[in-house]
């Protein structure tokens, strides 16, 4: 129960609670001009207080500067005991405790100059969620649970900017699944802890999928291909590993290898020097043969029958040196006949020699060649150990990523059936907890019929991915119907906890809960709200705008003036809750 929202600055204008229905009215005045209006007098920010006060996040007025360094304190009731909590905007880390903490699961610090009780906003978190809804401190054994943040969003909604009014199971634009499963599940006396572990094998299989993915972008490569592709390659590995072992296993090493590799390589090449040589000196032995049979002796006649068709008469000392000088051509024909000969028996000689030394090099040759063939060399062994290291290497890879795909795909079914065998735990859970079931279904139907004449449907089924929650209420797809959905939702909630809470939690709404209703279900829903509190104990407080009440539909008996606990004006300057208007 919530008894005053105050704070340090005078301009602020104190807001106090009664038991049951209680109304903040922000009222046009005569005074107000046109242009004036009511959004920005503080309904929301009101709100926006008490969450700030109860441990959540500054919101959007409060964050703005002209909010730094406000105070602002909470009185509420707790387990059968009251308290004062004081948390200041610029300071917001420390939150101030007035009251008896001494059976708290996590104690307040003792401030050693102020000597007040202090407490950070996350144990405060862990405080209230186990005297208002009998939370555990923390949950070890669960990666999803119930937070005191989520479940106290379902009773005061914030305002529709942040998604709060979307559907009654999500009190945020971006909640995520797993958190409204959880704590509607926890709030509606259902199994939560079924919604958990669904989740984390929701996450399990998430990361089987991204590992899938990344594989085939080549991140990882050990997961790339098919189990029927690895395999085939990995029989193809084998068999050339086999293959590799026993060449390793036959093959010899002579010590001397590459000494005699290197006697053939020049063996070789002095071949190649003799064969060259005999290639020159046989077109020489060519040359030489072809002049000697050319070579022939000059002869004197035709000397003189030349001079003599040339009409000369030669006389008898001319013919004596003619005779000289073939005397002389002779003897220069002799000489070279000789030498060719010579030269060419010489080079006959010359040419057999390298031949024979051919032949003896080239049998020396193929002994090495022989020797080479048989033997190998330690550089060749070492190359080919390489090799078939490589081989084994790519061997293992591919049984490693055969393994892990293996496992992958094992993964994903153990994910697939441990999904199958949750789903019948759950199913099994739900009908043990039937009694809570039609609990909740026959309140929410009740509200809703209380509105509408016909009973809405609040339906909860179990999938593989977890809780289906979903409610109906004939005439809907108007946004006022599915503003009154959540109504009914919120009251259920209300209705449940009002007996189970340790800690009596009020329901507040504001005023957007309203917003293109029906004037008759919007007097309806009034009525039922107020009824419904005074009759169980706990607190319903709303925001409202004067020219929104529905005056003429309420019931004969309702006086709803006696409800408004402040009026928020447009008059005046400091007409609104804080005062000030920036």
């Amino acid at each position: 129960m919530l008894y005053s929202v105050k704070s340090d600055r005078t301009s602020f204008k104190t807001v106090e609670f009664k038991p049951g229905y209680n109304v903040m009215l922000a009222e046009r005045t005569k005074e107000s001009t046109k242009k004036d209006s009511r959004n920005g007098l503080g309904k929301s920010t009101l709100l926006e207080i008490i969450h700030f006060c109860l441990g959540g996040q500054k919101g959007e007025t409060l964050s703005k500067p002209q909010m730094n360094n406000w105070t602002f304190f909470l009185e509420l009731d707790l387990a059968g005991e009251k308290y004062s909590v004081s948390r200041n905007t610029t300071n917001q880390t420390k939150i101030i405790i007035s009251g008896d903490c001494s059976n708290w699961s996590v104690k307040p610090d003792i401030d050693e100059k102020t000597g007040k009780q202090i407490i950070s906003s996350r144990d405060w978190n862990k405080v209230l969620g186990v005297l208002m809804f009998g939370l555990r401190p923390v949950y070890d054994d669960f990666k999803y649970a119930p937070t005191f943040r989520s479940l106290i969003s379902y009773f005061i909604r914030r305002n529709g900017q942040q998604g709060a009014f979307l559907n009654p199971f999500q009190q945020y634009k971006d909640q995520k699944e797993w958190d409204k499963q959880v704590n509607n599940a926890f709030l509606l006396g259902l199994g939560w802890e079924y919604a958990s572990k669904w989740q984390v094998l929701k996450d399990r299989m998430k990361v089987l999928d991204q590992l899938k993915e990344e594989a085939k972008s080549g991140i990882l490569t050990n997961l790339i291909g098919s189990i029927g592709e690895l395999e085939a390659k990995r029989i193809r590995l084998e068999a050339q590993v086999a293959q590799e072992k026993e060449d390793l296993s036959n093959f010899n090493v002579h010590p001397q290898y590459n000494q005699i590799e290197k006697e053939a390589n020049e063996l070789t090449n002095k071949i190649h020097d003799l064969v060259n040589q005999n290639v020159c000196e046989k077109r020489l032995l060519e040359n030489y043969e072809a002049s000697l049979t050319e070579e022939t002796d000059a002869k004197p006649d035709s000397v003189t029958r030349i001079y003599q068709e040339a009409g000369i008469i030669l006389p008898d000392s001319i013919t004596k040196r003619i005779e000289d000088v073939m005397s002389f051509h002779k003897q220069v024909v002799k000489n070279r006949k000789d030498f060719l000969s010579y030269e060419i028996k010489r080079i006959k000689i010359e040419i057999a020699k390298r031949e024979q030394q051919v032949q003896t090099l080239s049998s020396t040759r193929l002994e090495l060649m022989q020797v080479l063939q048989k033997h190998g060399a330690l550089e060749e062994y070492t190359q080919f150990q390489t090799n078939h290291q490589k081989s084994v290497s790519e061997l293992k890879d591919v049984i490693l990523r055969l393994e892990n795909l293996k496992k992958f795909e094992q993964g994903k079914s153990a994910v697939a059936i441990e999904q199958e065998l949750l789903l019948q735990q759950a199913t099994i859970d739900m009908k043990e907890r039937e009694s809570q079931l039609k609990d909740v279904t026959l309140r929410f139907n009740s509200n809703s019929e209380a509105l509408y004449e016909v009973p809405g449907t609040l339906s909860i089924n179990i999938k593989k991915t977890g809780f289906k929650f979903k409610v109906e209420i004939e005439r809907s797809g108007s946004h006022g119907v599915g503003n009154m959905k959540i109504f009914c939702y919120d009251l259920m909630l209300a209705q449940v906890w009002s007996e189970r809470a340790k800690s009596l939690m009020p329901l507040i709404h504001d005023s957007i809960i309203f917003a293109d209703v029906d004037e008759r279900q919007k007097a309806l829903a009034i009525e039922l709200a107020a009824k419904e509190a005074e009759r169980l104990g706990f607190q319903y407080i709303c925001t409202i705008n004067s020219d929104a009440i529905p005056t003429r539909d309420f019931s004969p008996d309702f006086k709803f003036d006696q409800y408004i606990r402040n009026t928020l004006t447009d008059a005046t300057e400091d007409g609104g809750l804080l005062g000030i208007r920036f």
